[in-house]
């Protein structure tokens, strides 16, 4: 079982030089490619050079390609038989225009469209690998997720799923070896934040997700602090109190702490995220249309464990603090009304104005704890606001923050392919939170800008020094469309990959 119980395993993976000596049980994924365009055979997919298939193979490959009208297009998968080599099947996947230099996200998609379409295939050995090996192996590992907990005999999977990856490679030495592991373990944090994600909030509710997340950290050997609600309320955390008051299900607060920092000069790095296991909208009640997407809600706080526990297995040598707040939004006698005040953690009252801006109101709590651990960069991230789709549309994060920290996880989000884009935080909306009763209203009066009056409004409660950066997730982290590259349906685990390299980059440059 995964540590999030879903029943999820991912595949085993295998660096090899060569391809196996004697028939196996096993399909061979290659990448071919569309000719160019005053190419006579322009129409006609082609094999991706590469050391592991001879001349016969290609040709092989290529004759049952044109006999198909197979072109090599992005994602195009064909499957066919190449006697001469020691595979059941081939399944090529095309990559386009052939190239001097592949993005590593096309090698990652073009692996996730082949590992989608394998059904009943327990064990694949991939060409991919010769171009980008760790993209091939995230991707593999990605598009073979799978999650069927709550799936009977009669709607579950007949088969096993994809057990085993041999990823070709010409240096099979420990540095691939490394990165193999490397791929497989982002991944497989990836699966952990989906798998939170997809699990009903029948079953993962604030106390569930508290003991999974602790379950979780304390096999990575974090240390682990969870507050329940008698210790949110006697501490003052009244963002997290006030939005878990409609619920019968208490509020939670977990802590998780990875100590990998070596002498006065390794940095320090808080991560939060939101935990909201259901959001109805408390009494400011959401439409019943789709509000079940909302099992997402807590897509931040899904990321921000994975990750952590992610820093710890690759024993990142910098400090990893998760802050991860916990409530379930619902309406009820005991519920918080709209024109409530409440104190967040440190002091600042705050107008609920909205009950369906909660989201801000826990991670802000959760802010002012991750900042008294005095880090130098915070990220925080949250399905924040439905105006983020609005912005960016549903594959598109948005990042608030200081602007060079901001620019910097804008720009490795791009790079590993989550894709996240820079926002402004204008100072004149901060004047859109007034309150004629408290220090600041939950939400504005206007229905512009809601996604940067949601950042302005957390960038009330960051600590002077620190760094930070908010990655809105609202859509990105809950896929409600069909399948595409390495994501399929529901949870997608954004932005784990995102914070994950951000932290490889302040381990490495500070």
């Amino acid at each position: 079982m995964s540590p999030a119980n879903s029943g999820y395993q991912a595949p085993t993976v295998t660096v090899s030089a060569s391809l196996p000596k004697r028939k196996v049980d096993a399909v061979l994924i290659v990448g071919v490619v569309s000719g160019s365009d005053d190419d006579a055979r322009a129409s006609v997919a082609s094999v991706v050079a590469n050391p592991f298939l001879d001349a016969e193979a290609v040709g092989e490959i290529e004759v049952a390609l044109e006999a198909l009208g197979a072109k090599g297009t992005p994602d195009q998968i064909t499957r066919v038989i190449a006697p001469s080599l020691p595979v059941t099947s081939v399944v090529t996947v095309g990559l386009g225009k052939d190239r001097d230099a592949w993005p590593a996200d096309v090698i990652r998609r073009a692996a996730g469209v082949a590992a989608r379409s394998l059904n009943g295939v327990e064990a694949v050995i991939t060409t991919l690998s010769d171009i980008d090996l760790g993209a091939a192996i995230e991707g593999l590992i990605l598009g073979a997720y799978r999650f069927s907990e709550f799936r009977s005999e009669k709607t579950a999977p007949k088969d096993t799923g994809l057990r085993a990856i041999t990823a070709l490679a010409v240096d099979t030495k420990a540095k691939a070896k490394d990165a193999a592991v490397r791929a497989a373990d982002i991944a497989t944090a990836v699966a952990t934040a989906r798998d939170f994600v997809n699990t009903p909030p029948s079953h993962l509710y604030p106390a569930e997700f508290a003991k999974r997340a602790k379950a979780l950290g304390e096999s990575a050997g974090l240390e682990v602090e969870v507050l329940d609600e008698k210790a949110l309320s006697k501490d003052g955390y009244g963002g997290i109190v006030g939005v878990g008051k409609g619920s019968s299900r208490p509020p939670r607060l977990v802590r998780l702490a990875y100590r990998g920092g070596k002498g006065k000069k390794s940095k320090k790095v808080a991560l939060v995220g939101k935990g909201i296991t259901f959001d109805t909208g408390g009494i400011s009640i959401k439409p019943a249309a789709n509000m079940h997407h909302m099992t997402s809600d807590m897509g931040g706080a899904a990321a921000v464990i994975a990750t952590v526990v992610l820093a710890a297995k690759q024993k990142l040598p910098i400090d990893v603090i998760a802050t991860v707040p916990m409530a379930e939004n619902m309406p009820s006698a005991t519920a918080q009304r709209p024109g409530d005040v409440l104190t967040q953690y440190g002091g600042i009252t705050v107008e609920v104005l909205n009950t369906d801006a909660e989201g801000r109101l826990i991670l802000a709590d959760g802010i002012v704890r991750a900042c008294e651990d005095d880090p130098d960069y915070l990220i925080e991230t949250s399905t924040l606001t439905g105006a983020q789709t609005v912005a960016l549309g549903a594959r598109t994060p948005g990042v608030m923050g200081s602007e060079e920290f901001r620019d910097r996880v804008a720009q490795r989000s791009q790079q590993v392919g989550e894709n996240a884009w820079a926002m402004p935080l204008p100072e004149e909306l901060k004047d859109d939170l007034k309150s004629t009763v408290a220090d600041l209203a939950n939400v504005s009066g206007s229905r512009y800008a809601g996604m940067l009056v949601a950042g302005t409004y957390l960038r009330e409660f960051v600590a002077d020094g620190v760094q930070w950066a908010h990655i809105d997730i609202a859509a990105p982290a809950y896929n409600t469309g069909g399948p595409w590259g390495y994501t399929g349906k529901g949870g997608t685990g954004v932005p784990t990959r995102t914070m994950f390299a951000v932290l490889e980059d302040i381990a490495e440059n500070g």
